[in-house]
C-alpha cells in the first residue's frame, strides 16, 4: 500500500489524533471494564487514561488503513468488508470477529421474536435478510479467498483459547465477592463502546472525516475497541505476574530495563514533590533533656527503651506515608494494573524479532504493531 498517496481522512484528524474526540473521555467506562477483564476492583485511573489514548490511537491508525482500502475500492464509506480485509491474516481474531457478527445477528433477530425454530433454520440457509452481517462477510471473504481458508472459519467450532482463559479468570475473580461486589461486576461485565454509539463516534471524531465508517463499520470498530482493551489488560496481568520476584528463581533477577525506568520513573516522582516523606528523611537524633548533664545517658536510653515514643513515631511516620502517597495517586501497594505495567506490555507486544520482522506486518506505520487486529 502506497504510504505517500492523500489521507482520505481529515489532516487535522491524521495530524492531530483527537481533535474535537479529545473533549470526550471513555476513562471511567474504561475503568469498570478492566476491573471486569480482571483488573482491581478500583482500577487507577491513570491507568485507564493511557489505557483510552492507546486504544483511540491504534482506532484512528486502524480507521486511517480502512479508509485507503474503501478509496482503493471505489465506495464512498468505510464498510465492513475493508476492516474484514485489515484483518485477513489473523486467523484467530478473524474467527472471533466472525462469531461475533454472528451472535450480532442472533441478537437482532431475537430482538424481533423469531421463533428458535426459524433461528436454527436461518444459520444452516443464510439466506435470510436478518443474516445481513454474516451474508456480508461470507460474500466478500468468499470473493478474496483464493485457498479455501477464509471461508472455513465459518464452519469451525474450534475452543477460543483466550476467551477461554478470560472466563476462568474471572470466575476466579467471583469467588471471593460479595452480592454487593458481585452485582458490580456483572454490571461492569455488560459494559461497551457500541452500547454508546454517538459518544463513541464523538470520541472516533468520525464528524471530520471525509470518507466516514457506515453503521456495520461502526460496530466493528465498537468491538475491536474492546477487545483492544481485553488484550490490553491480559498482557499487563502477565506483565505483572513477571515483575513479582519468586524465591528461589534465578531469572526473577533479569527483569526488562524499559521496565526498570518506567517504574523507577514513576517512583522518583512520586517521592520528588515531597522531600520530607519518612522515605528520604533520616530518623532523627535522639537529644538529651535539660535536667542535667549528669542524667543524659539515662535519660537517654529510657526514652529510646519507651514504647509509647516509639510508637508515636512510628505512627507519625505511617501518617506521613499515607500523605505522601495519596499525594501522588499512586497505590504502592493496590494490585491494580500499574501505567508501568501497560507500557512494558505493548513495547513486548511490538518488540520486533529476527532478521524478517520489518516485513511481518503491512500496517505498522505508526511504529505500533495493532492489537486488534
Amino acid at each position: 500500500m502506497n504510504n505517500t498517496a492523500a489521507s482520505p481522512m481529515s489532516t487535522a484528524t491524521s495530524s492531530s489524533g483527537r481533535s474535537t474526540g479529545k473533549s470526550t473521555s471513555f476513562a471511567s467506562e474504561l475503568q469498570s471494564m478492566m476491573f471486569s477483564l480482571g483488573d482491581a476492583r478500583r482500577p487507577l485511573h491513570e491507568t485507564a487514561v493511557l489505557v483510552e489514548d492507546v486504544v483511540h490511537t491504534q482506532l484512528i491508525n486502524l480507521l486511517q488503513q480502512a479508509a485507503e482500502v474503501s478509496q482503493l475500492r471505489g465506495a464512498r464509506v468505510i464498510s465492513a468488508e475493508d476492516l474484514l480485509f485489515l484483518m485477513r491474516k489473523d486467523k484467530k481474531k478473524l474467527r472471533r470477529l466472525l462469531k461475533y457478527m454472528f451472535f450480532r445477528d442472533y441478537k437482532s433477530k431475537i430482538v424481533k421474536g423469531i421463533d428458535e425454530d426459524d433461528l436454527l433454520e436461518d444459520k444452516l440457509s443464510s439466506s435470510n435478510n436478518a443474516n445481513k452481517r454474516q451474508k456480508i462477510a461470507q460474500d466478500f471473504l468468499n470473493s478474496i479467498d483464493q485457498t479455501g481458508e477464509l471461508l472455513a472459519m465459518f464452519e469451525d467450532d474450534e475452543i477460543d483459547e483466550v476467551k477461554q482463559e478470560r472466563m476462568e479468570r474471572a470466575e476466579r475473580q467471583t469467588r471471593i465477592m460479595d452480592s454487593a461486589q458481585y452485582a458490580e461486576f456483572c454490571e461492569s461485565r455488560q459494559l461497551s463502546f457500541s452500547k454508546k454509539a454517538s459518544k463513541f463516534r464523538d470520541w472516533l471524531d468520525c464528524s471530520s472525516m471525509e470518507i466516514k465508517p457506515n453503521v456495520v463499520a461502526m460496530e466493528i470498530l465498537a468491538y475491536l475497541a474492546y477487545e483492544t482493551v481485553a488484550q490490553l489488560v491480559d498482557l499487563a496481568l502477565l506483565v505483572r505476574q513477571d515483575m513479582l520476584t519468586k524465591a528461589g528463581d534465578p531469572f526473577s533477577h533479569a527483569i526488562s530495563a524499559t521496565f526498570i525506568q518506567y517504574h523507577s520513573s514513576a517512583e522518583g516522582s512520586c517521592m520528588k514533590p515531597y522531600p520530607d516523606s519518612p522515605e528520604n528523611t533520616p530518623p532523627p537524633t535522639p537529644t538529651a533533656p535539660s535536667s542535667g548533664p549528669q542524667h543524659s545517658g539515662k535519660t537517654t536510653l529510657g526514652s529510646l527503651g519507651n514504647g509509647n515514643a516509639g510508637q508515636d513515631s512510628a505512627k507519625t511516620k505511617q501518617r506521613k506515608r499515607k500523605k505522601s502517597t495519596a499525594a501522588c495517586g499512586v497505590e504502592a501497594h493496590s494490585d491494580a494494573i500499574q501505567p508501568c505495567h501497560i507500557r512494558e506490555a505493548i513495547r513486548r507486544y511490538g518488540h520486533k524479532i529476527g532478521p524478517l520482522s520489518p516485513f511481518t506486518s503491512a500496517y505498522r506505520r505508526s511504529g505500533m504493531a495493532f492489537l486488534a487486529c
